[in-house]
């Protein structure tokens, strides 16, 4: 038989068991259909890039399907017509993940803490190199701010007298 993986998204209103319990319900349908759901994944409330059917978050759910192809367009079918569920895509596979997720080991993986030395930094995370010869003490490039301005908005007085006739 074919393999798939399915994620499905459930509104954000619902509880975690009901979630479960409608991952109970599509795992169900492919069974009674002579299939087998391999894995089911929780990977939790998330939130979504953009709002769907008013809703900013969702429950995502992972299912790892071995089952033939009528099966899984009879589960995708029933989360069409299911109020809860926002999306869902299912994708045919070579062969099944075995283990935990991509999604379930950046949960369990590394912490931010765990990056090691950033190199050189101070303690405010620039590098410490000194003061710029081309800046100041106060960090400014030298010369009068104000000239620095005024020459950008006005023209200078003398190119502006070049083209002008007396």
């Amino acid at each position: 038989m074919p393999f798939y993986e399915n994620v499905f998204i459930a509104r954000q209103d619902v509880t975690t068991a009901q979630v479960e319990a409608l991952t109970e319900v599509f795992a169900g349908i492919i069974t009674a259909q002579g299939g087998n759901v391999t894995k089911r994944e929780y990977w939790g409330l998330k939130s979504l890039s953009y709002r769907v059917r008013k809703n900013r978050k969702g429950h995502y759910t992972l299912l790892n399907i071995d089952a033939p192809a009528g099966a899984v367009i009879e589960m995708e079918r029933q989360m069409r017509l299911h109020e809860d569920v926002l999306r869902q895509l299912t994708v045919k596979v070579e062969e099944l993940e075995e283990g935990p997720s991509a999604m379930m080991q950046s949960k369990g993986g590394r912490d931010r803490d765990d990056r090691g030395d950033r190199g050189d930094r101070g303690p405010r995370g620039d590098r410490d190199r000194g003061p710029r010869e081309d800046r100041g003490p106060r960090g400014d490039r030298g010369g009068d701010r104000d000239d620095r301005f005024r020459s950008a908005r006005a023209p200078r007085p003398e190119a502006s007298s070049e083209g002008a006739t007396e």
